[in-house]
C-alpha cells in the first residue's frame, strides 16, 4: 500500500519518541482541498479506527482510512531536509498532477 523510505521511518520514529501524548503510529489521509483538488494530511494516532488499514514497516505503524486507501495505494513517502526546509515528500503514482508545494494533487 504505502512505502516509507528509511529517512521517513527515522523521522516518524523521532516524532513518536518526542510526542507528549501516547501515540501508536502515524495517520496518513487524503482530504478534499489544496490548490490541486486533494491534499495530504498527517498526524499522530493513538489507536486504529474501524475502517483503517494498518501498514507496518520497520517498527512504524501507518493508519489509513478507507476513503484514502485508493488515493494512496502504491505511494512512497520520503523525508527531506535541506537549507530551506524539512518535511515529508509524497511520490504518488495515483496523482495525475500536483501543485508546486507538493502537498496537494489531483
Amino acid at each position: 500500500m504505502i512505502q516509507l523510505t528509511d529517512t521517513a521511518v527515522a523521522a516518524v520514529k523521532s516524532v513518536l519518541a518526542r510526542s507528549p501524548q501516547p501515540a501508536e503510529g502515524l495517520r496518513i489521509m487524503v482530504e478534499t482541498g489544496g490548490c490541486a483538488g486533494f491534499k495530504y494530511r498527517m498526524g499522530l494516532e493513538s489507536r486504529a479506527r474501524e475502517d483503517d488499514v494498518l501498514v507496518h514497516q520497520d517498527g512504524v505503524t501507518l493508519f489509513v482510512d478507507a476513503d484514502s486507501q485508493a488515493h494512496l495505494n502504491g505511494m512512497t513517502v520520503d523525508f527531506v531536509s535541506n537549507l530551506e526546509s524539512a518535511g515529508f515528500v509524497f511520490d504518488n503514482p495515483n496523482a495525475a498532477s500536483k501543485c508546486g508545494c507538493g502537498k496537494s494533487f489531483c
